[in-house]
């Protein structure tokens, strides 16, 4: 149940302008101890994941990344899994889960 209300967090969270080709992603990828990550290595993995993204072109793009407990819930901006699939690949990252948002509410949607 907690992953679950983190994964409906990160839809409300990460709302952004849709391209026609562009689709968002939740990503989830289970790291072991990824809690217990110092500044330092939460850094090494971001420049890591940054290096592997530029070799990709502008497809894709990292928006951003929770940490919580032993998982990250990524958030991607691309045109299809398969790319999110080659990024995690490339650079040696986990991708247990990829889903693709279908939609965002948050406070706003009560009101409109």
């Amino acid at each position: 149940m907690r992953y679950s209300l983190i994964a409906f967090a990160l839809l409300i969270a990460s709302a952004t302008a849709f391209s026609a080709d562009s689709h968002q992603y939740i990503i989830e990828r289970t790291i072991p101890g990824a809690q217990n990550l110092t500044q330092d290595e939460l850094k090494s993995i971001s420049q890591k994941s940054r290096a592997v993204l530029e070799t990709l072109g502008p497809d894709i793009k990292w928006q951003q990344s929770y940490v919580a407990e032993d998982k990250f819930y990524c958030v991607y901006q691309a045109p299809n899994k398969e790319i999110i699939a080659k990024h995690a690949k490339l650079g040696g990252f986990p991708a247990d889960k990829i889903v693709e948002v279908s939609g965002i509410i948050g406070p706003q949607t009560a009101s409109e």
